[in-house]
C-alpha cells in the first residue's frame, strides 16, 4: 500500500542560495552506483567538504541541524540536469519535504514521484522561515498538504505546489512503480481481454 503523504512534521534546515544545481546536490562522479541506496552519504559532497574529506561550515554538516527533514531554500532549486539522483540524495539524507521559491519543473517532479513535497513559497516567507530556523533550529515545522498551510512555531504560512503534485501525494498515488506493481494482476487481465 502507497503512503498517503499529507501532513508532515519535523524541523528544518535553512540552505540558503539561489540556482543550486543537481550537481551542486549530487555530484556526477557519485552517480556509479547500480540502485540509489547509499546516495545520502555524497549529497552536498562538495560543498560540505574539502578535498581532503575535512568538514567545510554548511548547514548539513552543524549538529543544530542533525535528524532535521525539511529543507528551506531558495530559487531555481534543482536546476541543471535532469538527474533522478538529486532527490534520492535528498531523501538519503532524510528530508521529507522541501520549501523554496521556485524548482526547476523536472526536480520537482523527480521530487514528487519519490513522495518528497516540493512547496512554493514567496521570497518574502523563505527569508522569514530561513532567519526564523537560523536563530532557532529546535523550532518545529508542520506541513499541511491537505489545506496548503505550514506552520513555523506560532506563526502560519500559506504554500502553492501543482495540484497534480499535491493530489498525488495526499491520495497516496505518488509511486507509480509500487501503483503498478500493486495492480499488476489486473493489468494482466486487462490485456488478456484486449487480445
Amino acid at each position: 500500500m502507497i503512503k498517503k503523504i499529507q501532513q508532515i512534521t519535523g524541523q528544518a534546515i535553512p540552505l540558503k542560495g539561489n540556482d543550486i544545481d543537481t550537481d551542486r546536490i549530487i555530484p556526477a562522479r557519485f552517480m556509479k552506483c547500480l540502485t540509489f541506496d547509499g546516495l545520502g552519504q555524497f549529497a552536498f559532497y562538495d560543498v560540505r567538504f574539502s578535498d581532503k574529506g575535512e568538514e567545510k561550515d554548511h548547514p548539513l554538516n552543524s549538529p543544530d541541524y542533525a535528524g532535521h527533514s525539511v529543507l528551506i531554500t531558495n530559487r531555481n532549486f534543482g536546476c541543471g540536469s535532469s538527474r533522478e539522483h538529486a532527490p534520492w540524495a535528498l531523501s538519503g539524507i532524510g528530508i521529507k519535504c522541501i520549501i523554496a521559491q521556485s524548482y526547476a519543473e523536472i526536480f520537482a517532479n523527480n521530487c514528487s514521484s519519490l513522495g518528497i513535497p516540493a512547496l512554493i513559497v514567496d521570497e518574502e516567507t523563505v527569508t522569514k522561515l530561513q532567519n526564523k530556523v537560523s536563530a532557532h533550529p529546535e523550532t518545529e515545522i508542520k506541513v499541511n498538504l491537505l489545506t496548503g498551510t505550514l506552520t513555523l512555531g506560532e506563526e502560519n504560512f500559506s504554500f502553492d505546489m501543482p495540484e497534480t503534485y499535491r493530489k498525488a501525494l495526499v491520495e497516496g498515488k505518488w509511486d507509480t512503480t509500487s501503483m503498478l506493481m500493486e495492480n499488476l494482476e489486473a493489468i494482466k487481465k486487462k490485456n488478456q481481454t484486449l487480445k
